[in-house]
């Protein structure tokens, strides 16, 4: 039992490693998501920094402008910039609902699809499959295709496989 508990360990240590690699090779500004159900944004790019914010909801979209050693400089959705360990963050895409309105889930990337779902503003959901001003939009299970002028933590013109 312990050796299986240490290799699930190294496993999830390994994971996150390589996904702070990948983020030390990207070039800034890029989009990535917090990881963690807590992480604290710092003043500065080392825990000796006071923390500004504790946040407190994972797959929260953030937009990544600095990276310094194993720190990244991070915009969160209100503009709010600060310093987390990357170590706290992933390279899984979210976005969160901007509007003022609930936004449609459309079955189709079109206007003029059947409505599947709606999402109200402050809702947090994964994207993949973004092309052409849409993107697919996944909160917990219930997915549809959202224009992306209503959503936080895409850009316009990105395409997502």
């Amino acid at each position: 039992m312990r050796i299986a508990i240490i290799a699930l360990a190294v496993a999830a240590a390994g994971a996150v490693a390589a996904d702070v690699a990948a983020q030390t090779k990207r070039a800034v500004p890029y989009w990535a998501s917090i990881g963690a159900g807590r992480a604290r944004m710092r003043t500065g790019p080392a825990r000796t920094y006071p923390a500004s914010w504790l946040y407190q909801r994972a797959d929260l979209p953030v937009r990544v402008v600095q990276v310094f050693k194993e720190w990244r400089k991070v915009q969160d959705p209100d503009g709010t910039e600060g310093w987390m360990q990357a170590n706290l963050l992933r390279e899984t895409r979210t976005a969160i609902v901007r509007a003022a309105e609930p936004i449609a889930l459309r079955e189709q990337p079109s206007p003029r699809a059947g409505l599947a779902w709606r999402a109200a503003p402050g809702v947090v959901g994964r994207l993949s499959r973004c092309a052409n001003g849409w993107c697919r939009f996944d909160v917990k299970g219930q997915a549809g295709y959202v224009e992306i002028g209503g959503l936080w933590g895409v850009s316009a013109g990105e395409v997502l496989p």
